[in-house]
């Protein structure tokens, strides 16, 4: 099993205990069920765009690969590059989201 998989079985524990959490403390389905798209969507946000294409600055992301810009190291290529932008990008984004979902997750 490599990293990427194991990463992926531990972010959806930790959503199942989320969840769990949410319908404790708020005894409302339809929060748990929000709750579940919101954390997949957020999982699959994290895990599943290819970080080979985004370890690049923020200009070249439209631009295809070209072969000799790739690294074909198993675990190195997975790794998080900083980059302000899209730090920013993924912070504003995150925020937003998590906020509104708080929102929804608070009212009563």
């Amino acid at each position: 099993m490599n990293n990427v998989d194991k990463n992926f079985q531990l972010s959806v524990a930790c959503l199942a205990i989320v969840i769990v959490f949410i319908g404790l403390y708020t005894q409302s389905l339809q929060k748990m069920v929000v709750t579940y798209f919101i954390g997949i969507l957020g999982i699959m946000g994290v895990l599943s765009p290819d970080w080979e294409s985004f370890d690049q600055s923020v200009s070249q992301w439209c631009n295809p690969l070209k072969v000799d810009n790739l690294t074909f190291e198993s675990d190195t290529s997975t790794r998080f590059r900083f980059y302000p932008v899209r730090v920013a990008i993924f912070t504003i984004v995150y925020g937003f989201v998590l906020y509104k979902w708080w929102m929804f997750i608070s009212s009563e």
